[in-house]
């Protein structure tokens, strides 16, 4: 499929095109229908609905962050046997910036991933069975931790993976404390009701260099400067055992990390089962399965239970 052929099809979000565009939010935040047997209380649907993203505390014990910690170290370790695929190093170093696949990595980020404290909430919201779009963990060292820019994470999977619809769900599990010095994520509050159409066409194979550091499928300066006078900058910051839910249009980035102490966060991406992703929309050709699971077999099944 030739680029030009890709932007002709119909296309309720079209992005990398001449210019940037301004576009409404044509989906819902919330898909479900609350109840008092929800897993998330009436207000923090609301929440959730109105700012895009819902901090959640105290979601794993000491005893399972310790646990996931120790998995974490294993991982980077260079001991852990990685497919070198999977492994995406810092901008101007071999230090490990994200491990990508964690559920066929470790046996216990696939029991995490399909964790009924998050993924049961995640349903709840998205009111679909679900499965794993995209799974990373994110290392931010001290000292030389470097900066993920502004972005929507929809702009990128419905551009350059063919995410139809914005019917998805980014769950942070925090394996380190975050605050506000280490390089948080740092989000738009209702910047998800709002969808910047990004300018300029994609590069053939860019996810090698964005996922370093990120230049096509970003939005301008003025377009960042007017969101963030229209909508503020908040930082979400927590303990280890700490799950950030972030809606897949919010804008969100962070800094570099400067301080001596790390930041490492567990991602797990949940789409919607009725919003597989299709041809990309503005590429001439799909990122690789490591990055966009394109064949699910089917949704996953949601486990209960402690962490064993």
């Amino acid at each position: 499929m030739t680029l030009s052929a890709v932007h002709t099809r119909s296309d309720a979000y079209p992005t990398r095109l001449a210019e940037e565009n301004w576009l409404e939010r044509k989906d819902p935040v919330f898909w479900g229908n609350w109840t008092p047997q929800a897993p998330l209380t009436r207000a923090q649907t609301e929440e959730f609905d109105k700012n895009g993203f819902l901090v959640l505390n105290n979601v794993f014990s000491p005893a399972e962050v310790a646990k996931l910690q120790a998995e974490s170290r294993r991982l980077r370790s260079g001991e852990a046997g990685l497919n070198s695929d999977n492994v995406v190093t810092e901008p101007d170093s071999d230090a490990v910036r994200t491990i990508f696949r964690l559920e066929d990595e470790s046996a216990l980020f696939n029991r995490v991933a399909r964790d009924e404290r998050i993924a049961g909430k995640i349903r709840f919201l998205l009111d679909d069975d679900l499965y794993l779009h995209q799974s990373r963990l994110n290392y931010k060292p001290g000292f030389t931790g470097k900066e993920f820019y502004w972005h929507s994470d929809f702009e990128t999977w419905h551009a350059e993976d063919g995410m139809p619809r914005m019917r998805a769900i980014s769950a942070s599990i925090l394996l380190t404390d975050n605050d506000a010095l280490n390089g948080p994520l740092m989000l738009m509050p209702g910047s998800h009701k709002h969808y910047v159409s990004c300018a300029g066409e994609t590069p053939d194979d860019n996810h090698k260099s964005s996922l370093k550091k990120q230049e096509v499928g970003v939005p301008s300066h003025k377009a960042l400067s007017d969101l963030a006078e229209k909508f503020g900058i908040e930082y979400a910051s927590g303990k280890a055992g700490t799950v950030i839910l972030f809606e897949c249009n919010t804008m969100h980035g962070s800094n570099g990390n400067i301080t001596p102490f790390p930041r490492s966060n567990a991602f797990f991406v949940y789409n919607a089962w009725s919003n597989r992703v299709e041809e990309p929309f503005a590429a001439n050709k799909p990122r690789p399965d490591f990055l966009s699971n394109r064949d699910p077999k089917g949704p996953f099944e949601i486990v209960s239970g402690k962490l064993e």
